[in-house]
């Protein structure tokens, strides 16, 4: 066996758990302690472990401090005036400034490859998953949402989203405010199809 040779998988009773219980939080609901520097890097190296056909990492990470997100909700606030429900649009920007930590995850795929942009962006989306459970391994909760600013241009030039690229979720960590509620989970019998 080799350095970098993992060694075969075995049954992991925790990771059923965690699994079997995974929640989000609220991200306005969560606050300090958030994760020191140390777990944060710990928690974006498990993040990046994720599936990603041909190797090509299309995605990035802009680790957002409270004061970043605390300006740019400053400057998204005339912009919350042009959605439907501005109120709304409003209310949900305590989303952005309450957590301790945010890791914002861009989707950068590369065009024209023979990988299909599609499952680049999927692999995007593997690792906000990937980063939500990295959070929770190291103690804190986790949410993955987006929200009206991720889709409005302007919006999205705020928080410095590049010429093809699309936020793929905002991963605010810190610690629950209160106990996670349970939410409704899918009938699987209405969604597994066996065919032998």
């Amino acid at each position: 066996m080799t350095d970098t040779a993992l060694p075969p998988p075995v049954a992991a009773p925790e990771l059923q758990t965690r699994l079997a219980t995974r929640r989000s939080a609220p991200a306005q609901a969560l606050g300090d302690p958030g994760p020191t520097e140390a777990e944060l890097e710990a928690i974006l190296t498990l993040g990046a472990r994720t599936p990603d056909h041909g190797k090509l990492f299309p995605w990035r990470f802009v680790v957002l401090g409270r004061e970043s997100r605390a300006g740019i909700s400053a400057q998204l606030e005339p912009l919350a005036e042009r959605q439907p429900d501005p109120r709304k649009a409003r209310a949900v920007l305590a989303k952005l400034t309450a957590p301790p930590v945010t890791v914002l995850v861009l989707s950068s795929p590369t065009p024209g490859h023979k990988v299909p942009v599609w499952e680049q962006e999927l692999s995007a989306g593997a690792v906000c998953m990937n980063l939500e459970h990295a959070a929770n391994a190291c103690g804190h909760a986790a949410s993955w949402i987006t929200d009206w600013y991720s889709y409005d241009p302007d919006a999205a030039a705020l928080f410095g989203v590049g010429a093809g690229e699309r936020i793929a979720g905002f991963i605010h960590m810190g610690t629950a405010a209160e106990p996670l509620l349970e939410r409704p989970r899918p009938d699987l019998s209405a969604k597994v199809e066996r065919r032998p």
